[in-house]
C-alpha cells in the first residue's frame, strides 16, 4: 500500500431530510427524549422545519425501521424501549487502546480516495446499488511500532459532510464517532496471515498471524461505514465481559 495525496471534493449541502433525521436521532440517542416520549405529530414537525409532510413521514418511517420509535395509528409516534442484549462487544477508539498501554499514539493517513462504489464496496457496506464512497486507509502506531491498520469505506450519501474532511489531523473512526450517531453495528472477527503488502505496512514478517475485526454501522437503517481493523496477532486480544441472560 502506497501513500496517496488526499484529494478533496466540494462539500455537499446536507439535505433537509438528513437534517431532520439527525436532529430527531440526536434527541433519542442522547436521552433527551426517553423511552415512551411522544414524538411531535407530523403537522407539528412540518411547521417546525418548514418542509412537506411527505419529508417528515419518510423520516419517521426511517426511525421506525431502525427500531428507535414506535408508530401507533391515530395516537402518534413514541420512543421505543431499547432491547437488551446478552453480550456486547465494545471496541474503543484506537487512541484510547494505545494510551491505555502507556505508549504514545500517532497515526498516518495512507490513502484517501473518493470513488463510485465497486461491487466489493457495495457488498461490504450492504448497498443495493451504486453510490459515492470515500475509501480511506491509515496506520495507527503505539510508540515506535505499528499497532493497527484501518481500512474504511464511508457511504457519502449517508455522511456527505465527510467529503470535506481531509482526515490529516483526526482519524476517520474518531471523527465518525463524534459527528454521526449510529443505531446498529455488526462485528465480524477472524484471523489472517500477513501477505507481503500488509507485512510491509505493519512491519511484521510475511505469513505472520493477524487479528482482523470488521465492523459495519448503520444510522436509522442506512449504511454509514464499513471498517476493517487489522492488528498483529501476537500483540492484541479482544475481551468481552457478559452475564447469563435471565429468562
Amino acid at each position: 500500500m502506497t501513500a496517496h495525496d488526499p484529494g478533496r471534493g466540494e462539500a455537499r449541502p446536507i439535505s433537509l431530510h438528513q437534517q431532520i433525521l439527525s436532529e430527531l436521532q440526536g434527541h433519542i440517542l442522547s436521552g433527551r427524549w426517553p423511552p415512551g416520549h411522544r414524538i411531535p405529530f407530523e403537522h407539528e414537525l412540518t411547521a417546525q422545519f418548514g418542509c412537506s409532510r411527505m419529508t417528515v413521514n419518510k423520516v419517521l418511517t426511517q426511525l421506525a425501521a431502525a427500531g428507535l420509535i414506535e408508530r401507533r395509528r391515530k395516537v402518534g409516534s413514541f420512543v421505543r424501549q431499547p432491547h437488551s442484549q446478552s453480550a456486547v462487544l465494545e471496541i474503543p477508539e484506537i487512541r484510547t487502546e494505545v494510551e491505555a498501554l502507556g505508549l504514545p499514539y500517532r497515526f498516518a493517513l495512507l490513502q484517501r480516495r473518493r470513488r463510485r462504489s465497486t461491487q466489493a464496496d457495495r457488498e461490504a457496506l450492504g448497498l443495493d446499488g451504486p453510490a459515492p464512497v470515500l475509501a480511506l486507509a491509515c496506520r495507527h502506531d503505539a510508540g515506535p511500532r505499528p499497532f493497527c491498520l484501518e481500512e474504511r469505506l464511508i457511504h457519502l450519501a449517508a455522511v456527505p459532510e465527510a467529503e470535506a474532511q481531509d482526515f490529516a489531523a483526526e482519524p476517520p473512526g474518531a471523527w465518525l464517532v463524534h459527528h454521526v450517531p449510529w443505531t446498529a453495528a455488526e462485528h465480524r472477527i477472524r484471523a489472517r496471515s500477513a501477505d507481503p503488502d500488509l507485512a510491509a505496512v505493519m512491519a511484521t514478517a510475511p505469513g505472520a498471524a493477524c487479528l482482523v475485526v470488521e465492523r459495519r454501522t448503520w444510522s436509522a437503517g442506512r449504511p454509514v461505514t464499513f471498517v476493517r481493523l487489522t492488528y498483529p496477532g501476537e500483540a492484541h486480544e479482544l475481551v468481552a465481559r457478559f452475564a447469563p441472560s435471565r429468562g
